[in-house]
């Protein structure tokens, strides 16, 4: 739990929010579904499962394309994204106490 980040100790270990969150964690960077893949280290399902809900809200967006593959990054101008820094900001300046940790997790 220590070393999840503060919006996964916060909102959970959910294949959408880990990819997420490792998009947050990587701003600057762009990466082929593969390298997400093996980098969130989920199984190819259950990462195609969520994929489509992360592109369709925009929280990514094709950064470049090499070859066939497409390079996805976190799409910055998207204002549910511009939202989540913003909580991500907050949670590290005022972590969740432990009590509201409890009631987040149940």
């Amino acid at each position: 739990m220590e070393d999840d980040s503060v919006l996964i100790q916060a909102f959970g270990k959910s294949p959408k929010m880990r990819i997420i969150d490792f998009f947050l964690d990587n701003k600057l960077f762009d990466f082929s579904k593969k390298e997400i893949i093996e980098e969130v280290g989920m199984s190819k399902t259950t990462f195609y499962k969520v994929w489509k809900d992360i592109e369709n809200f925009g929280i990514v967006k094709v950064s470049r394309k090499y070859g066939k593959t497409k390079l996805y990054k976190l799409n910055r101008e998207n204002s549910m994204v511009k939202g989540l820094i913003k909580i991500e900001r907050r949670l590290i300046k005022e972590p969740i106490p432990e009590t509201e940790k409890v009631k987040l997790s149940t």
